[in-house]
């Protein structure tokens, strides 16, 4: 195998581990969006909320920090599934280029 096989390959398992933890963040913020609804008022007591709520408030703190300053704060979640969405969006079509491009090359 070639070295220029050898680092899509490198790239490609890059793409695929970096699109399974968006992924994770993704169901996670969306279970705890979910929970949000289920819970009502007594979401802060509810153990599983609280769990999701360790990573949602780290997704926020990110989008805070990305996101113009006139964004108000209730957008936040909002914009936060805009960035997951279209971060897995690039990485499948990452992944997709890659691979393609793997399959284009002879075999040695």
């Amino acid at each position: 195998m070639s070295a220029g096989a050898d680092t899509l390959e490198l790239a490609l398992r890059v793409v695929v581990v970096l699109k399974g933890l968006n992924e994770l963040l993704l169901l996670t913020f969306i279970a705890q969006g979910a929970l949000w609804l289920l819970a009502g008022s007594q979401r802060q007591h509810n153990l599983i909320y609280n769990a999701f709520n360790l990573v949602g408030a780290r997704i926020l703190a990110i989008t805070r920090r990305i996101t113009p300053a006139f964004v108000p704060d209730r957008h936040l979640p909002a914009v936060a599934l805009f960035w997951l969405l279209l971060a897995e969006l690039l990485l499948i079509i990452a992944k997709i280029s890659l691979v393609l491009e793997l399959q284009a090359r002879p075999a040695a």
